[in-house]
């Protein structure tokens, strides 16, 4: 099997099984208290292109050299998460009038954590996957 693919679709399925959980579940109430006035329904296509080019953007800068490890990866998930969360929600906070501290924070650590976890889930696949 081709090891970018086995790579793209693991973490893919890591990353979106996951913040469909945080995001669904866990965190739900704390968004729909802090910003729910903000918040509509679900469109599909703009979230499904986000996981699409969020995962290739964790292969290119994350995991995808031959010879990653699991610790670089690791390290450099979080940060990829935690520079590109911070992008969106930074933004948010200075253009957006509902948008708040505490919800950035959360939103900011959320994004490093799961980028680390997924991008590192992934590489494991892989490297069992395709030797």
């Amino acid at each position: 099997m081709n090891r970018i693919a086995v790579l793209y679709v693991a973490t893919l399925v890591v990353l979106t099984g996951l913040d469909f959980l945080f995001l669904g579940l866990i965190a739900k109430g704390f968004f729909t208290a802090e910003v729910g006035d903000m918040l509509g329904e679900l469109k599909p296509l703009p979230a499904v292109l986000f996981y699409l080019l969020y995962v290739g953007g964790v292969l290119t800068f994350v995991s995808g050299a031959n010879g990653a490890t699991w610790q670089a990866t690791l390290l450099y998930g979080a940060l990829f998460g935690l520079f590109c969360y911070a992008t969106f929600d930074l933004t948010a906070l200075a253009l957006l009038k509902h948008w708040s501290w505490p919800v950035a924070f959360l939103d900011i650590g959320w994004g490093a954590v799961v980028t680390a976890v997924s991008s590192t889930a992934g590489l494991w696949v892989a490297d069992r996957v395709t030797g």
